[in-house]
């Protein structure tokens, strides 16, 4: 950890000034004068050397972003809010070994359950710099991990846990995610857990969560497996640059099961589709996440996410809003993360993170 600073105000580093990112640094800008930036990781030649305020389109800040990393690493600061697309433990070890805490909304959200020589590297770095990592955001994040355990405390007894989310992802315009890294579009037999790279990741990350749950309310599973059914598309579907063929990949379901003596305790399903076609024969959840405890007593709660619930937004508004909510559940646990003992902090060892600026009322 860092000395000799200044205890109410927190100095940061955004890494990644996209989607969530940005929703961070303009926070922090407009809302947060106990934070301070004071470097910026970015990926195009086109930001790099930009002022951070400019690039969010906010006034100068007097701090330029840049794309080397061994400026990043060299820079003091207390807080990294690590956010790329594609994530590099190297990167993460570099910045948490050179005294630098690390939150992310992009992976490690139970790293006590990743390869164990990966989690050994990330703890030795947390040990020589003294610092902490966290890994948090929507979902993964606060509705597979942190909302499920204070419900939880009011159940006598504990069956099973489900969460499922459903979406369109038609709505969404990074097309680069949803078409290349997600891969719809592609061949129904060329979508599998293991199909590439970023599949398989995508497929951990959740596996994570269903352990942290697992491993937080006394589960005792024995494994957790990983499946994925793709359903083609019925007709051609305009998505934004792109078009969806009929007959190539339009739905994916996602389920992640932690099972006990072959019983599945904790489930974290997604049921995801491109093109607006859902397929008959798939569970039917209102669209959102619908979080269930079967249990004494059971319970059932469904979350969804938007701009308002009284005003007229854009859809534009509506979908940036999930991105919001991803990036306000890890600045506000910056803090916290700050003040944790060095190693792995998750939604289940953190304190209750809540709105910093809620009202907005700060004389009381």
């Amino acid at each position: 950890m860092t000395t000799d600073r200044d205890p109410t105000r927190l100095r940061v580093i955004p890494w990644g000034t996209g989607t969530v990112g940005a929703e961070m640094v303009t926070t922090i800008i407009d809302h947060r004068p106990d934070i301070e930036i004071v470097g910026a990781r970015v990926y195009s030649d086109s930001k790099n050397g930009v002022d951070v305020g400019t690039l969010v389109g906010r006034e100068p800040i007097g701090v330029t972003a840049t794309t080397d990393v061994d400026k990043i690493v060299a820079l003091d600061a207390d807080c990294v809010l690590y956010t790329p697309r594609n994530t590099n433990l190297d990167e993460v070890c570099a910045l948490l070994a050179s005294g630098k805490n690390v939150a992310t909304t992009a992976f490690l959200f139970h790293p006590r359950r990743i390869d164990p020589a990966d989690r050994d590297r990330v703890l030795e770095a947390c040990q020589a710099g003294g610092t902490t990592v966290h890994g948090s955001g929507l979902n993964p994040g606060n509705l597979s991990g942190a909302l499920p355990l204070p419900l939880s405390g009011m159940c006598r007894t504990i069956d099973k846990i489900t969460l499922q989310e459903r979406a369109d992802w038609s709505v969404y315009e990074s097309t680069s995610i949803t078409f290349d890294n997600m891969r719809f579009g592609q061949p129904v037999e060329d979508i599998s857990t293991e199909a590439s790279e970023f599949l398989a990741f995508n497929s951990g990350i959740f596996t994570e969560q269903v352990w942290l749950l697992a491993d937080a309310l006394n589960a005792d599973i024995d494994e957790v497996t990983a499946t994925v059914e793709a359903v083609p598309a019925r007709e051609d579907h305009q998505i934004f640059d792109r078009v969806l063929r009929a007959g190539t990949t339009a739905g994916q379901r996602w389920t992640s099961s932690g099972r006990r003596n072959g019983e599945v305790l904790v489930e974290i399903e997604t049921l995801w589709t491109v093109g607006g076609e859902y397929p008959g024969h798939w569970p039917k959840p209102q669209d959102g996440w619908t979080l269930t405890i079967e249990g004494e007593p059971s319970m059932r709660t469904h979350f969804f996410c938007l701009a308002s619930f009284t005003r007229a937004a854009s859809m534009e508004e509506h979908v940036r809003s999930a991105s919001v909510a991803t990036g306000m559940q890890v600045l506000n646990a910056v803090p916290a993360i700050c003040a944790a003992p060095a190693g792995f902090a998750t939604a289940a060892t953190l304190p209750l993170i809540r709105s910093h600026v809620g009202f907005g009322n700060t004389k009381a």
